[in-house]
């Protein structure tokens, strides 16, 4: 089987190490059948579709919507290779999944409008609509509504040109898209569970995604919540674009 190129940000080696996990668990996938590129370490490269199954890019501290001044030059360089393999994913409707992150880094790339203005949630639990009436092969099983976990500083203000709105929240309206067949993207993690947002919690209290002080209270609320919907996207997501 060819395996999935895996595209990280994170410059914490351990919420790095434990998005990968995640990934891997949930796709479900071995580590053979993956291969991951911390973009934040290492230049993509001349990456050849053609030896993937498909393409994930996990989400991170990175904004879209920053500042060129603000942004660090590796970020700088991997937003550009991004785009220049962007060019080729959307010319070919290659297989491809973006969790947070990879929706602001998409909507950019289709001229759509990221920034910090509106919709940003705080971590934790969010509830995500299906839009009434959607069908798609990634969503099956998925019930019209659903919890998952969200956290990001910035948003899509609107749905990108050619873009299809799949799901939303109150909050924040656009919280899955596709685009053509095969390109997908989500706001919310479909990589999380609750070991994996507490843990994300503990290793980004200090980073603007919540008050650090309600810590404890985040702990109990998401206790109490039932997350499993969101990572049968991902594995839909994989089962469908194997090979």
């Amino acid at each position: 089987m060819k395996p999935f190129l895996l595209l990280q940000h994170r410059y914490l080696d351990e919420a790095s190490d434990d998005e990968y996990e995640a990934v891997l668990k949930y796709g479900p996938l071995s580590p053979n059948e993956v291969h991951r590129i911390r973009m934040e370490k290492q230049s993509l490269g001349d990456i050849d579709l053609n030896e993937y199954s498909g393409v994930i890019v996990g989400g991170g501290p990175a904004n879209v919507s920053d500042p060129e001044e603000k942004k660090r030059p590796e970020q700088l360089r991997f937003e550009k290779e991004l785009n220049q393999l962007y060019d080729r994913i959307f010319e070919s409707d290659f297989p491809y999944l973006g969790m947070c992150y990879g929706l602001g880094s998409v909507t950019r790339y289709l001229n759509g409008e990221v920034s910090k203005e509106r919709y940003g949630e705080t971590a934790g639990a969010v509830t995500i609509n299906l839009v009434p009436g959607v069908t798609d092969p990634v969503l099956a099983g998925i019930p019209s509504t659903f919890r998952a976990l969200a956290g990001h500083k910035e948003a899509c203000q609107a749905l990108p040109e050619g873009a299809v709105l799949l799901a939303g929240s109150d909050a924040c309206p656009v919280q899955m898209i596709r685009y053509k067949k095969n390109i997908y993207a989500t706001q919310f993690h479909p990589e999380l569970d609750y070991e994996g947002i507490t843990f994300r919690l503990n290793v980004y209290r200090d980073h603007g995604y919540f008050n650090p002080a309600d810590i404890d209270e985040l702990f109990e609320q998401l206790k109490g919540e039932e997350i499993v919907y969101p990572q049968l996207i991902l594995q839909n997501f994989v089962k469908l674009h194997q090979k």
